[in-house]
């Protein structure tokens, strides 16, 4: 058996974890690369036995060397909490980290995947979003540093694509959840977990009539596998999101229902720069890779909210 030799950045995040035990399960040689800034070597302490992996401390923003086949380039900071903590350190990541993972693709031949975001998309004018609309992004607001260092990753990714023939593909990643979550990462589903097995408040900011569509990590992994190996000329963009959506204040009623929680609901002001709805078309998705998800919402929070009550 011939193994590929993959490098994953961003490896001991909450995405990069999930996706560099499935690719070892695979049968792969995994190389998980990570500045832990946002990553956690808990999320990858059970695969460090493991012969063919192997925990790589570095950041992106730095070139570095190491023949493989692909490359999963995930590293970025993905809370608001975490990219707006240190904006300049959030562009650096997006935009130095893809120039230095699509130079080493260059030399070393390697097929590259870049991990963007629904984000490309802003505050969207069109419902649901395809992959063929541009986006509504404030290029100067408090999000801006991942919006836009996020869509000048993709720009990269093309560029090298048309000018030195790298083999790119780019997936456009939608709100995602699952176990090795931060517990403190700002995002809205691990954000009313936490705060429902505490029997605290559930902070719902807006009247929480905004939409979400919410995709276990499971099945993201699974697109992006598909996607990496998909049909040589075939870059993407592709959407891959659960397009079931939900507002925010329903996803509060059924994390207080699932987890039998004390907690009342409370609103506060809504955040400058935070869109009123976000479903992915994956029309693409389904006709190029044969994906669509498979985990409901009901069945996801289940696993994750077992996650959150092992760790809290």
């Amino acid at each position: 058996m011939i193994r590929k030799k993959i490098l994953v950045t961003g490896g001991a995040g909450f995405v990069g974890s999930h996706l560099c035990e499935r690719l070892l399960n695979e049968g792969n040689e995994v190389y998980c690369l990570d500045n832990f800034f946002t990553g956690q070597k808990q999320n990858i302490v059970h695969l460090l036995g493991n012969p063919y992996f192997e925990l790589i401390r570095h950041d992106v923003v730095n070139p570095y060397l190491i023949e493989v086949d692909e490359i999963y380039n995930l590293a970025c900071p993905a809370s608001p909490i975490h990219y707006q903590y240190n904006p300049i350190k959030t562009m650096k990541t997006s935009v130095m980290g893809a120039i230095n993972m699509l130079g080493l693709a260059k030399r070393v031949n390697a097929k590259i995947l870049q991990a963007s975001t629904s984000e490309v998309y802003g505050d969207p004018l069109v419902h649901p979003q395809p992959e063929s609309y541009w986006g509504h992004v404030n290029p100067i607001g408090n999000r801006a540093c991942y919006d836009e260092g996020k869509r000048s990753a993709e720009a990269l990714f093309l560029n090298y694509h048309r000018q030195n023939d790298v083999d790119i593909k780019i997936i456009r990643i939608f709100n995602t959840y699952g176990p090795n979550m931060h517990p403190n990462d700002g995002r809205v589903v691990s954000n009313f977990i936490v705060q429902a097995l505490q029997n605290q408040d559930i902070t719902i900011y807006g009247q929480g009539n905004q939409t979400r569509s919410f995709q276990y990590v499971d099945d993201l992994v699974e697109g992006m596998i598909r996607l990496m190996n998909s049909r040589d000329g075939f870059t993407g963009p592709v959407n891959i999101g659960n397009p079931n959506e939900f507002t925010i204040l329903e996803l509060a009623q059924k994390v207080i229902e699932l987890t039998g929680s004390k907690s009342k609901i409370i609103y506060q002001p809504l955040p400058s720069d935070d869109p009123m709805q976000r479903q992915p078309d994956i029309s693409l998705a389904e006709k190029e890779l044969k994906w669509k998800p498979t985990i409901e919402l009901e069945e996801g929070l289940t696993k994750t909210i077992e996650f959150f009550k092992s760790v809290i």
